[in-house]
């Protein structure tokens, strides 16, 4: 009797570990779906208007551009993808080119669309309420909250070498490790401390004297990011800053179509 009771017991026992194995993949398999989906969504929005939006103004080909290689690093990361968090990572590719796609709607004069959810690499960063403009070893550098002729660059906000740098619109992609010519010359930690530290700018503007003379704070400012968009600590070096978001670790991909083109954005 008690050998068959400590049978019935083992196969019991074996029975609940089946079925929780069984639970347990079929769980990742279900998050593993929402991610893929999630991600697609918003990559095809971008595809959607990447390839439906056209102007001739700077400002609006250089954010389309931006955005054009923000969807082809997107659709890569979605082929390669084999878990949640690299369909995270693709999906935060995404949103960051739907960023330049706001950008370039703003630019064009037309409605920018639904506000989109925030970025894991923008967060803390704030962006730009007015026009600054600063000479860094002889050569002159801009920033401002609207596109311009001298301000024909976007920059969704995030961070350079771990410094917090506003969303707005710029006269150089100074922030883009391959640039060639004076910025990339002079540095872009130099450039980013003239723009917005007290060091070089107005007494009493910049980070270091808060967001209100020139910046919108941006959520979270001055701690971590948190973990709930897939991050790890601040964003400064790790996989959004400059890292895997940052044109790290995915890149190449093609175009497709989504409902910002065409339809109500």
């Amino acid at each position: 009797m008690e050998l068959f009771l400590v049978i019935v017991l083992v196969a019991l026992v074996a029975a609940a570990a089946l079925w929780w194995r069984r639970e347990s993949a079929a769980r990742r398999e279900r998050a593993l779906a929402d991610a893929r989906a999630e991600a697609q969504r918003w990559y095809e929005r971008l595809g959607g208007q990447v390839m439906n939006l056209h102007g001739d103004d700077p400002a609006v080909r250089q954010a389309l551009v931006d955005a054009g290689e923000r969807y082809n690093a997107a659709g890569s990361q979605l082929e390669q993808a084999r878990s949640v968090r690299q369909y995270e990572l693709a999906r935060e590719t995404a949103l960051e080119g739907l960023a330049y796609v706001r950008a370039a709607r703003s630019a064009l004069g037309i409605d920018p669309g639904p506000e989109l959810p925030p970025l894991a690499a923008a967060r803390g960063a704030g962006e730009l309420t007015r026009e600054r403009e600063v000479n860094v070893q002889g050569q002159s550098f801009r920033a401002g909250p609207n596109p311009g002729a001298g301000t024909p660059y976007y920059y969704p906000g995030g961070r350079y070498q771990g410094r917090p740098v506003p969303a707005g619109w710029y006269s150089q992609p100074w922030w883009k490790p391959a640039l060639a010519g004076a910025a990339g010359a002079i540095g872009g930690l130099l450039i980013a401390d003239a723009l917005f530290s007290p060091a070089f700018a107005d007494p009493g503007y910049g980070f270091e004297s808060g967001y209100d003379q020139g910046f919108a704070d941006g959520a979270d400012a001055g701690g971590d990011a948190g973990v709930d968009d897939g991050g790890g600590g601040d964003f400064a070096g790790g996989d959004f800053g400059g890292g895997d978001f940052g044109g790290g670790d995915f890149g190449g991909g093609d175009f497709g179509g989504g409902d910002f083109g065409g339809g109500d954005f």
